[in-house]
């Protein structure tokens, strides 16, 4: 009872002897108001902390919480080194229902996490509009950027249980308004500048790592890069991945990236405009949703819409060096850069049963464009100047393809893909589609080639029209132009959906259209990693 008594005490007392927060069921809580008059500053729900820099006066312990007032907006940034077992959230106060505001603009985040575990963020909004260079640049950080929240491993343990929930991170810039990149920093990679990101989850360690990440129910709104980016070890992969209910809206770059992860579950988001470019503040260019080096991913029931760029801004896309990929129920629609687009050294990855409108119509060498949209893109790249290679075994069916007349459907096929397989799918181009070279960054040479392990049957077609110089030909085919735009428009598919509608939906197959059996490719004998 008495060591009870000395270990709450140590909780409850400061460093300077003073008496602050109120003690909870497993810690303290310690309360924030923006708008207090009260000078005592004790951080409790009577007389709150004005500011997050009595941070800094208190040592955090397992349980403790840090209450921010609704109606509040502070400055600075919340620092978790270290820790385990903290949260931040907010607490109504006065009758106010707006979430509290951290405000980092100038700063490295709102809020920044290192080596931590058992974090929990939630109903809180985060705002960084600008600022330019930050006091504060952690050393491991190659370059300056500015985000609403960063998590960095940097020793050798392994952390566990992120959860962010009900987070709105909006306006999140590193430049100050007025700034303008040069036209040439759309045409790297990622971008070579600082930019500002959302949620930014980095392992900078070779042995260390993070398990159980969770980012739910959450809005990011007018990024200058991306909304969710994690960047694990290709060797040591973030691991156990929830992705469940945002919103992305107006990103300058893609919506979400997984680079280096395994297990991964991203369903329900809502994913609209990303490679926004409405400020020029923003990169410009970026799919809805992609993966890199990554490992069992599901995919499901998410919208991807109005992707732009000069290249890549698919809807969603699977990059090169990864495995078990499964792309599924998913509604795709008006990505420039297009709907299908596996790279090279991928491993049994899988559209299936999507639904995708007008992808792919971006045209190269209009308004600035050096890559072609493209439908349907099986491409061996895998990296600059390295061999192509693959992809292999991919499987593709189930899925309702639309493309109006407006829009020239373009279809690549990479001479090293291997084990390919195309069945069950609905492709209605009102234009004859062609046949286009890979080409990102140094096109396909083309070829003759023949493809092993094909099997491309059972899909319905407008007419007879796929290209004949594609390496893989469809055979048993199905003609008909009797319901797919009927069934579009009863869907109400076709109309210009705007922000905060539910994009997701059942497709069930017209009830003429035959299901054939989806079975392995010859020479697998894996399958996909979720059954077929």
């Amino acid at each position: 009872m008495k060591k009870i008594f000395v270990l709450i005490l140590f909780v409850f007392i400061s460093c300077d002897g003073v008496q602050y927060g109120e003690i909870n069921n497993v810690g303290n809580t310690y309360y924030f108001n923006s708008k207090t008059t009260n000078n005592s500053n004790l951080g409790t729900k009577e007389n709150p902390f004005k500011n997050l820099e009595y941070l800094k006066k208190i040592e955090l312990f397992n349980g403790d919480k840090i209450l921010l007032s609704n109606g509040s907006t502070f400055l600075n940034t919340i620092e978790l080194l270290n820790k385990n077992g903290i949260e931040i959230s907010n607490y109504r106060a006065d009758s106010i229902d707006n979430l509290p505001i951290i405000n980092s603009r100038g700063k490295i985040a709102s809020v920044f996490i290192e080596n931590s575990s058992n974090i929990k963020i939630n109903n809180i909004e985060i705002t960084a509009d600008g600022g330019g260079a930050n006091e504060f640049l952690h050393k491991k950080i190659k370059s300056d950027l500015r985000c609403g929240i960063l998590y960095l491993v940097t020793d050798k343990n392994v952390h566990n249980n992120l959860e962010i929930d009900n987070v709105l991170i909006k306006d999140i810039f590193y430049e100050n308004l007025g700034f303008t990149r040069d036209k040439k920093e759309v045409k790297t990679p990622n971008g070579t500048q600082s930019y500002g990101w959302g949620i930014r989850i980095l392992n900078l360690s070779e042995n260390g790592n993070l398990k159980n990440i969770t980012i739910q129910n959450s809005e990011f709104i007018n990024i200058s890069h991306t909304a969710i980016r994690l960047i694990g070890k290709r060797n040591n992969q973030f691991k156990n991945i929830n992705i469940l209910n945002n919103k992305v809206f107006k990103s300058g770059g893609p919506g979400m990236v997984f680079n280096s992860t395994t297990n991964l579950l991203a369903k329900n988001n809502d994913i609209n405009y990303t490679g926004s470019n409405d400020d020029p503040r923003k990169w410009g260019r970026g799919s809805g949703l992609w993966t890199w080096g990554s490992s069992y991913a599901l995919i499901t029931n998410n919208s991807f819409q109005n992707a732009n760029g000069p290249a890549d801004s698919a809807g969603c896309h699977i990059d090169f060096n990864c495995n078990d990929i499964i792309v599924e129920n998913n509604l795709s629609k008006n990505n420039a850069g297009g709907f299908i687009e596996i790279l090279g050294n991928n491993f049994n990855c899988s559209y299936r049963n999507n639904v995708s409108i007008n992808d792919g119509h971006r045209i190269k060498g209009e308004k600035g464009a050096f890559q072609e949209g493209k439908t349907f893109w099986l491409s061996g790249y895998v990296g600059r100047g390295k061999e192509r290679n693959g992809p292999f075994n991919s499987y593709i069916y189930g899925n309702y393809i639309y493309v109006s007349k407006d829009i020239i459907p373009k279809i690549a096929v990479d001479k090293k893909a291997k084990g390919v397989f195309v069945a069950n799918n609905i492709f209605y181009f009102e234009n004859d589609p062609v046949m286009v070279l890979g080409d990102q960054y140094k096109p396909d040479p083309g070829g003759k080639l023949e493809i092993e392990n094909v099997f491309f049957q059972n899909n319905l077609f407008l007419k007879n029209h796929w290209p004949k110089n594609v390496l893989i030909q469809p055979t048993n085919n199905i003609y008909t132009n009797s319901f797919y735009q009927v069934f579009l428009e009863d869907a109400g598919l076709l109309d210009d959906y705007q922000y905060n509608v539910n994009h997701t939906y059942n497709y069930p197959y017209p009830k003429f259209f035959s299901n054939i059996k989806i079975g392995l490719i010859e020479e697998d004998s894996k399958g996909l990693w979720r059954g077929f």
